[in-house]
């Protein structure tokens, strides 16, 4: 037995240095999957509203979804984001930590303030969100093409009674568009990616830091105008970068959506501003054309987003806090000597 025992310390200690040296992949996988399963279901109802011709409640939607196609209608195509959304945001976490770590070494915007906490962010956000769209574009396509597949049966004129699965939809769109037709709207997710999660790291770094971070990311007491505490901080944080952000880029999600369905649907192509027009205008050329009126018909679902930005990015940085402080507090195996 005390044969076996410096064995097992010594493995445990290798393992306890593995996952402090993959931290940022094992804290964004583990979130990821919680916090993806938890907000899948307001994804699918977002993606149906923005899709939708005529306007129709988050409610009544839900229970018109719940009784054509069941409880499983709001997780259909839940696999693809569960398994290649996780190791998306592993990779981009990693990226983001990566390029964070390049400004660190290099001194490079690496004052105590909370312009270079944010600029640090914001720029680790984008070369993330810009290297990672080349591999998770097909995956949302897909996922669109899951989610909408009623939808898309209907344009066609074509009536389902059992969804095709997901092996069978990218057989689909590969025997119709051929294998680049799986990057179908990726210019517009490119741009939106880019842009948003530029936005995101860029106002979570920046209210962290506010909110009592120091630069080594050591969270110290929150200031005593924010009656939380300490532990919420990344829930509050994930959240409000989330919903704002999402915010500001929603229009360019809404269209790359519509675009992607139509071409999947097989319909004339329209470009970004005849589509945006279109959507802005809304279905009747004859209803009044205000600018209050257009900007509900191009934020239609952005209430389900919001709710799921708060639910999703909430639990993710929770949770990948939880994560960090808990691989940080491994115990080392003593240096010898």
């Amino acid at each position: 037995m005390d044969g076996t025992r410096p064995t097992n310390l010594h493995g445990t200690a290798a393992f306890n240095e593995s996952l402090r040296r993959n931290k940022a992949v094992v804290c964004a996988l583990s979130a990821s999957y919680i916090s993806t399963f938890a907000g899948y279901p307001l994804d699918s109802l977002k993606s149906r509203l923005q899709t939708m011709k005529t306007p129709i409640t988050v409610p009544r939607l839900a229970g018109l979804v719940y009784r054509e196609e069941g409880v499983m209608g709001f997780y259909r195509g839940l696999w693809i984001p569960l398994v290649t959304i996780s190791f998306v945001r592993a990779a981009s976490f990693t990226i983001y930590t990566e390029t964070k770590d390049y400004f660190r070494v290099h001194n490079y915007l690496n004052r105590n303030s909370i312009f270079d906490a944010a600029l640090v962010g914001g720029v680790g956000g984008a070369m993330s969100g810009s290297l990672i769209s080349f591999g998770s574009a097909p995956f949302e396509l897909v996922k669109v093409r899951r989610q909408l597949e009623y939808t898309i049966a209907a344009s066609k004129g074509i009536h389902i009674v059992r969804p095709p699965g997901t092996v069978t939809a990218v057989r689909e769109i590969i025997k119709t568009r051929g294998v680049t037709g799986l990057y179908t709207g990726f210019r517009l997710h490119f741009l939106r990616d880019t842009l948003g999660t530029a936005l995101y790291f860029f106002e979570y770094d920046g209210m962290r830091h506010l909110l009592g971070r120091d630069r080594n990311g050591e969270q110290g007491a929150t200031p005593s105008w924010l009656p939380i505490h300490s532990s919420l901080v990344p829930f509050v944080c994930g959240s409000v970068s989330g919903v704002t952000s999402w915010a500001l880029i929603y229009p360019l999600d809404v269209v790359k959506t519509k675009v992607q369905q139509r071409a999947l649907a097989g319909e004339r192509y329209r470009g970004v501003f005849e589509t945006l027009h279109r959507l802005v205008r809304g279905p009747d050329p004859a209803a009044p054309k205000t600018l209050l009126a257009g900007c509900a018909r191009i934020y239609r679902g952005l209430g389900v987003s919001a709710l799921r930005s708060i639910t999703t990015h909430g639990l993710l940085w929770t949770f990948y806090d939880l994560v960090s402080n808990y691989i940080d507090r491994l115990p080392q195996l003593p240096e010898e000597g």
